[in-house]
């Protein structure tokens, strides 16, 4: 029971290092887009697809956007290119949707085009097409007025299925923005917090909420059932289930689900009768976090010489059993087990590394690298033309065109 997670993502204007408008469901007529599939190396062949009123499952390239692996640009967006995104893989998975809106309107919603998990901030800014930015703007959910904020930004603290709806802002001289639904979902853990369980331990999972009514259900896909629900196969408590003991057949997929039919995170549990199972992180990785692996058996001492492997291939051994990855990247994504001399080997994990706000503070970091030292060399040239200026002017009482020396001073850059 293996998942690789393949999201598609946004960059909006890329060359704007601004979070809030690179993640956001609508846009302005004329902006630039690139979508994209986060995937790993492998020969999925993940293509950009999308549904409007003008087309149905179009790729990226062949009557909409400029292709490049698994990424997509349209470098001018037109109000039809408003719809529903995805990735799709040769062998027909796919992944999340992203809903697009482009307005040739005076005003969006920058909100996330992503859902949102529960206990988390949401930022929204109502954002006009010209400057400034920062206009009092009234913010509404559901066709009711949330408040009004003197600066155009609001922010949900700690957000709950009850703030799920549809959103929208109003700037009184300017107009009104589109309607964007921004959906909150829960998030799946499991304690204790490994992918892989020795068969007759007490397992469980929690669906993390607040107390609304939304009533998250825990139901699985295992080789013996389908979309079954706790009540079958645990012991239900609230939004939690208990499963002691845990068995073999108890390996599979497992998420929350609520009445409304919104879903979870997944989590793919595999439960063994053998001596040695690796305990590795149940949830994707963020690209930089330290990941510790350990390699346990099933009865004292659990701190053994391990050897560890990844994608078949032996990375080191660890004389006590555990093996950190430190600042893993997506090269470290892969599919990790581990061997006991005396004892054996552990089932096989899949491990994601996924680049979320990272790879924004990468694009950022890398913007301020290549572009510093071509400010800072401008800025020193200005200074010193001013200067230069200064005593031009003492001593020979001419009036110099300070303005003419900028533009120079700029175009000698433009490289």
């Amino acid at each position: 029971m293996l998942q690789k997670i393949n999201k598609l993502i946004t960059f909006i204007n890329q060359t704007h290092v601004d979070r809030s408008s690179a993640v956001s469901s609508q846009m302005f007529e004329g902006q630039s887009v690139s979508l994209s599939c986060e995937e790993d190396d492998s020969s999925a062949g993940w293509t950009l697809r999308r549904n409007t009123t003008r087309d149905t499952r179009t790729q990226c390239g062949v009557t909409w956007g400029r292709s490049a692996g698994s990424s997509c640009t349209i470098s001018f967006t037109a109000t039809w290119d408003s719809g529903v995104y995805w990735c799709e893989s040769r062998e027909g998975a796919t992944s999340n949707t992203i809903n697009i809106s482009v307005t040739g309107g005076p005003v969006i919603l920058q909100s996330p085009v992503l859902p949102v998990m529960e206990g988390d901030d949401v930022s929204l800014h109502c954002k006009t097409k010209t400057p400034p930015s920062n206009l009092t703007a009234a913010f509404y959910k559901d066709g009711s007025l949330i408040r009004t904020e003197p600066t155009g930004h609001m922010t949900i603290h700690h957000v709950s299925r009850s703030d799920e709806g549809l959103y929208k802002c109003h700037i009184g001289s300017h107009g009104e923005s589109p309607p964007s639904w921004i959906t909150v979902t829960a998030s799946l853990t499991v304690s204790p917090s490994s992918s892989q369980m020795f068969k007759g331990q007490s397992v469980s999972l929690s669906c993390e909420e607040d107390n609304s009514s939304a009533g998250w259900t825990l139901r699985r896909n295992t080789t013996r059932d389908t979309r079954t629900q706790c009540d079958d196969w645990g012991e239900p408590a609230g939004s939690s289930c208990t499963i002691s003991p845990i068995a073999t057949w108890d390996s599979g997929v497992y998420w929350c689900e609520s009445r409304e039919g919104a879903t979870s995170n997944t989590i793919n549990i595999s439960v063994t009768g053998g001596p040695v199972i690796l305990q590795s992180p149940v949830l994707p990785v963020m690209e930089g976090d330290d990941v510790s692996l350990h390699c346990k058996t099933k009865t004292p001492p659990s701190n053994l010489t391990a050897a560890f492997y990844k994608d078949g291939s032996l990375i080191r051994t660890e004389p006590t059993g555990h093996m950190t990855i430190h600042h893993v990247s997506r090269s470290d994504e892969g599919l990790y087990k581990c061997h006991i001399g005396s004892h054996g080997e552990s089932p096989p994990s899949w491990i994601t590394v996924t680049g979320g706000i990272l790879s924004f503070v990468f694009r950022l970091l890398c913007h301020l690298v290549v572009f510093c030292p071509y400010c800072i060399s401008t800025v020193l040239m200005v200074s010193l033309y001013r200067q230069r200026l200064s005593l031009t002017e003492a001593e020979e009482g001419l009036d110099g065109d300070y303005d003419d020396v900028i533009g120079d001073v700029t175009t000698e850059h433009h490289f």
